[in-house]
């Protein structure tokens, strides 16, 4: 398969020497790409004309390529990478349309991302496509793989807000196999096990109800590093509340939603400014204290090889009511799309079932956003029956857990690597 391309940077070339040769300077320190790899940046344009792009990695010719991507992350520099190009595959990191700003990201649109990529590979001659989603890349692509496994008029019609998805008019190439590392079951459902339930007022980013408060000692919290002991029933009430306060969110944004549909109609009736300006305009809501997942407190709860606290932080408060975290400023539409654990279509358990190919799953056992009971149940729910899940010892992103250890994501390159082999030879 013609590839074009420049090769990668030999280890001892600079920076500066690596540019000036016309290089695509990545560094995976320690490791790096192997020798002879080409490497080609890729610019497209999705069937609904937003812009993408990716990197292809190659050496040596392969008719199977593996593809990494998250809906709002850059991805081209993933560990993963050497280790798919020392196997013998080729690689390709794509980045969504919006990288690092998710307030208008609906996972329905985001499939017009992969499809345009997934379309470059099969024109440049690639056989067989493998997806390899990593965290939200994993709930990605199992929902763009379900999507493009139906026929089309069967797709979903209209996002949860209620926009025309246009999918049934979407060229989606089917994929070959599915590689999930450390996945979590969707965007909406990790939120809804890590909103906090004790918010009273959503105007309001220091309402408390006391008794749902996490970070209450009179509700089994400890100071960190704890561990905190929460009571069975508490948290029961905790997860029940949980919901609730979803259920509210998504009556807000429909509401949201709805008024400004409203405003429309009444301007093409009225030709009312006044009208016509709330029309346009698009409300965005802000979603307060969204880490708060008892288990990240709480070791005793679905017990694992992590640490105490969350993605965010060790400091519960800071991650909590500080202004870094999930959710936090969305559009009405990528509320429903994304981060409503109830609305959301990119969640596994909606979307697994529908997976029939060779699949591998990658669970490190000190993730404090996928914990063993998930892993499990999500391993559980994909139909095929050419599965494999492997536990590796790690955090979500693959570090080490202590200093004398090596970094769960050298033994999850060579699993992917020997995987893969496996699967689709090398």
């Amino acid at each position: 398969m013609p590839v074009s391309g420049t090769p990668a940077p030999a280890a001892h070339q600079s920076a500066d020497q690596a540019a000036t040769a016309g290089f695509l300077n990545t560094d995976w320190n320690p490791r790096d790409l192997p020798d002879g790899t080409l490497t080609r940046n890729v610019a497209l344009r999705t069937a609904d004309r937003a812009a993408t792009g990716g990197t292809l990695y190659v050496r040596g010719r392969s008719d199977t390529v593996v593809c990494i991507m998250h809906p709002r992350e850059f991805m081209a520099c993933h560990y993963l990478v050497p280790d798919i190009v020392e196997a013998g595959f080729a690689a390709w990191s794509q980045s969504p349309r919006s990288v690092g700003n998710d307030s208008r990201l609906e996972h329905e649109t985001a499939l017009f991302d992969v499809a345009a990529g997934l379309s470059f590979l099969r024109a440049q001659g690639f056989r067989r496509i493998v997806l390899l989603g990593n965290s939200g890349g994993g709930s990605l692509y199992t929902f763009y793989m379900q999507q493009s496994q139906l026929a089309p008029e069967r797709r979903i019609a209209r996002t949860p807000g209620g926009r025309p998805t246009n999918l049934a008019s979407l060229d989606m190439p089917v994929a070959d196999g599915l590689v999930l590392v450390a996945p979590h079951p969707g965007q909406g459902m990790l939120l809804m096990g890590c909103i906090d339930p004790s918010v009273t007022d959503e105007d309001d980013a220091l309402s408390v109800n006391p008794a749902l408060d996490p970070f209450s000692p009179a509700n089994g919290f400890a100071e960190p590093p704890g561990p905190s002991r929460y009571s069975p029933d508490f948290v029961e009430r905790y997860r029940s509340a949980q919901q609730a306060r979803v259920v509210r969110l998504d009556e807000r944004a429909h509401a949201l939603i709805a008024e400004r549909l409203a405003a429309r109609r009444r301007a093409k009736e009225t030709g009312s400014i006044d009208d016509r300006r709330r029309g346009a305009h698009t409300p965005l809501m802000t979603v307060w204290r969204t880490d708060a997942d008892l288990r990240c407190f709480d070791p005793s709860l679905d017990p694992s090889d992590r640490g105490y606290g969350s993605l965010w932080g060790r400091d519960p408060f800071a991650s909590n009511y500080g202004a870094v975290g999930f959710a936090r400023v969305c559009s009405p539409e990528a509320w429903l799309s994304t981060w409503s654990g109830l609305s959301s279509n990119a969640a596994l358990h909606k979307t697994a079932a529908a997976i029939e190919q060779p699949l591998l799953l990658v669970e490190y056992t000190g993730d404090v956003s996928t914990f063993p009971s998930t892993a499990a149940a999500l391993f559980d729910r994909f139909a095929t029956g050419r599965k494999t899940h492997l536990r590796i010892r790690g955090d979500h992103h693959g570090r080490a857990l202590t200093p004398d250890e090596e970094p769960g994501r050298y033994a999850a390159g060579r699993a992917v690597g020997g995987w893969l082999r496996d699967h689709f030879g090398g």
